[in-house]
């Protein structure tokens, strides 16, 4: 049995990551705002797998992997520190550009769409934080069948954050049109998340936890 405040704090901490920038949210608004909802949609159902991805093999003793050789762990980490980096540089550097600011890219497949969404997120560094370090620390032992709540606990992140990236997906082109009648709103949206991928990828380079136990 999965206690009600595990369910909750899960959500709470969805929530608050889904909500902060990066690579998904990144790359869904470009997929949306060049192509179309329908490519931002696909494209989630991509990141949605990289999801299960994650859901299963954390549940099914990839964090024993980790533990037992943690400088993969931290290899890991600071690939995904470094690469958090670059996107806040992208979007802080001179002549920068904001997420939303229509860009002439080219347009994929559907096939690309969903493979490119899958392997944003199982490249993502904030998912696999969260799911081997974050969601492990709800999971009441003395309940018993740790197994089930973690892939109940799993499923609450993954319902959350397909929610808030469906609501992005949607929206997306609407906020880029309102942005872009904006300038200085379109300016201080891009210093905004340059700021907050910079400070996501300090957290990641020196985050000192280890990964919990699961399965």
């Amino acid at each position: 049995m999965v206690e009600l405040s595990g369910v909750v704090g899960v959500a709470l901490v969805a929530l608050g990551m889904v909500l902060t920038p990066g690579p998904n949210m990144i790359y869904l608004v470009s997929r949306s705002i060049t192509q179309g909802r329908r490519a931002g949609v696909v494209s989630l159902g991509g990141v949605a797998v990289g999801f299960l991805v994650y859901l299963l093999a954390t549940n099914l003793g990839l964090s024993v992997v980790f533990l037992a050789v943690p400088e993969l762990y931290v290899a890991v980490k600071l690939a995904g520190a470094a690469y958090l980096a670059y996107l806040a540089w992208c979007a802080l550097r001179p002549g920068g550009v904001s997420v939303f600011a229509p860009a002439d890219l080219p347009h994929d497949s559907a096939r690309r769409l969903f493979t490119m969404g899958l392997m944003t997120n199982l490249l993502n560094p904030k998912i696999a934080i969260m799911y081997l370090s974050l969601i492990p620390q709800f999971i009441a032992l003395e309940q018993g069948n740790v197994l089930l709540q973690g892939l109940v606990l799993g499923s609450v992140q993954i319902v959350v954050a397909l929610t808030v990236n469906l609501g992005i997906v949607l929206a997306a082109g609407a906020i880029a049109v309102f942005l872009a009648r904006r300038p200085s709103w379109l300016r201080a949206q891009r210093y905004l998340m340059g700021t907050a991928l910079g400070m996501l990828a300090v957290t990641v380079a020196t985050d000192t936890s280890a990964p919990a136990p699961s399965g």
